[in-house]
């Protein structure tokens, strides 16, 4: 259970315009369609891909890095890290299980020629969408674990486009269609509660001593 007297506690030392904007911000927030992206090279394509979570509402992204180790930027994320819930993981198969577990249908994005076009794509039910090395693309394991392909369509000699841009294409089409639908999409009450205490702690410079002072008194 999230600590509502901490929250309130708390929210004295930002301000009601901050608060406000929380709650905003968190009444576009989803779980219902979430990211995950396996052993990205180029840190910055990573952090790109979490700037666009963050823009486009979803809540959690998941970072497969096994080969190359963490390839998240705060830089190039530019602070999106913070509002983000980034899970990391060795392999592409713990992330499969860990999703599938949630009620997730795994979503290969790749240009293979049986992979659904985005605007014949439908919604039907929680989705994670997988995303592949620069070169290469997904690996076999996901490809072969995956439950639906979907790829953008194009009408150039360019058979794919930079992970980045990928992402924030699909997202921003899958969210669109997400807020029309009658999914019920938004965060739960107590998802809305905990992130409202996550991001205000993060807002506080002084926190740890706050929180000191806090359970001390309490």
């Amino acid at each position: 259970m999230i600590d509502e007297q901490l929250l309130a506690y708390l929210e004295q030392f930002i301000s009601k315009e901050r608060i406000k904007r929380f709650t905003e911000i968190l009444s576009h927030r989803t779980n219902f369609i979430t990211v995950a992206v396996e052993d990205v090279f180029q840190m910055h394509n990573t952090s790109a891909v979490i700037r666009s979570c963050e823009s486009f509402g979803i809540q959690q992204a998941h970072l497969i890095e096994g080969t190359y180790g963490q390839r998240l930027d705060e830089e190039i994320a530019m602070g999106a890290q913070k509002w983000v819930d980034v899970k990391r993981y060795k392999n592409s198969k713990e992330v499969i299980e860990v999703l599938r577990n949630k009620g997730y249908k795994i979503v290969a994005t790749s240009p293979h020629a049986d992979s659904s076009l985005l605007q014949d794509f439908e919604l039907d039910g929680k989705m994670a969408l997988f995303f592949g090395t620069e070169n290469k693309g997904l690996s076999d394991y996901v490809l072969e674990h995956s439950d639906a392909f979907l790829k953008i369509p194009m009408v150039g000699f360019t058979e794919s486009l930079n992970i980045s841009v990928s992402a924030a294409i699909l997202l921003q089409d899958l969210t669109t269609k997400l807020k029309k639908s009658d999914f019920d999409w938004r965060l739960t009450p107590e998802e809305k509660l905990e992130k409202r205490l996550d991001w205000t702690k993060k807002s506080i410079k002084s926190i740890d001593a706050i929180l000191i002072r806090y359970h001390t008194n309490n």
